[in-house]
């Protein structure tokens, strides 16, 4: 009984000390998704917890009927046999146990090193198990390849796919125009559509260049270098665009052109945050053109942040 409440209290700090390193994994964005699977594996590990205590509690309990039973037995100087319970019974059916005074009648005579060999035969449930195996491939077989009733990887995969393209068409139908594009964007300076655009990064790119920009994955977003230049325009475009051979995907169909505008812009202001743990720099060395009047130096340079994505 003390091991079984020890292996209890091990597994209640194994789960307590594993949730907290988790709680301190500050560089994933947390979403309504993360929560819901964080919730539920909390909800099923209380679950199993609760089954484990239960199954405890009726352990002892049954113990401790059956020692006032021998002890009403004793009294009674009567010999206390317990009554085989029906879980016992299914036990033994579906393992089929030997009794050990059986055991000479299936040893064999070859024996190796000392080791004998008994002529026992499979459970039954790995018998049950193993025809079981046997019926699924043969429906398998059936529905994937013979009447086709069900999709096989690839076309679901398509299937997915064409869906996901249909609904971010039906969502971008359903947004107002804009104008917006690599020819016409802007650096945004309203602090209201700079928090949208931080937003955005958090939500979508933070996995890569973390949240301060310092780079990950992908690269530093704080320096002067960019792999794909570094003017607003060359930034939307690779938002918008991706670059599918480093891993980034396209974002014009998931994000409107106001909100990678807002993001672009957003990213422009991280130059020169210089975070401490910044990825070392990539790409090539981006200088603006020219300083339009009545803007300053910084605001131009700012122009260079964005398409390091």
């Amino acid at each position: 009984m003390k091991k079984v409440l020890h292996k209890v209290l091990m597994i209640f700090f194994l789960i307590f000390t594993s949730v907290g390193a988790y709680a301190q994994d500050a560089t994933l964005a947390v979403d309504s998704k993360t929560v819901f699977y964080v919730v539920t594996g909390f909800v099923f590990v209380i679950a199993v917890l609760v089954l484990m205590v239960s199954v405890v509690v009726l352990q002892l309990l049954r113990t401790f009927v059956r020692q006032q039973a021998e002890q009403l037995a004793a009294e009674r100087g009567e010999v206390y046999e317990e009554e085989e319970s029906a879980w016992k019974k299914l036990w033994d059916k579906v393992n089929d146990f030997r009794p050990m005074e059986e055991e000479r009648e299936l040893v064999l005579d070859h024996n190796y090193d000392g080791i004998r060999e008994l002529d026992n035969h499979l459970p039954p449930w790995w018998k049950w198990l193993f025809y079981v195996t046997i019926i699924f491939a043969v429906v398998y077989l059936a529905a994937y390849h013979v009447f086709d009733a069900l999709p096989l990887q690839e076309e679901e995969y398509i299937a997915q796919i064409e869906a996901a393209e249909a609904a971010a068409a039906s969502r971008m139908a359903s947004l107002p125009e804009s104008n917006i594009d690599e020819t016409t964007v802007v650096m945004v300076e309203d602090a209201g559509l700079l928090g949208k655009g931080r937003q955005v990064f958090n939500n979508n790119c933070a996995q890569c260049h973390k949240e301060s920009g310092a780079g990950g994955i992908g690269p530093n977003l704080t320096d002067d270098y960019w792999l794909h230049g570094g003017s607003i325009q060359d930034i939307f475009r690779t938002i918008k665009v991706g670059v599918p051979e480093k891993g980034m995907i396209s974002w014009e169909p998931l994000l409107s052109p106001d909100q990678m505008q807002n993001v672009a812009s957003y990213i422009m202001t991280l130059k020169g945050s210089n975070p401490p743990d910044a990825k070392e720099p990539q790409g090539e060395l981006y200088v603006p053109e020219e300083i339009t009047p009545g803007t300053t130096e910084t605001e131009s340079d700012s122009t260079q942040a964005v398409a390091k994505l």
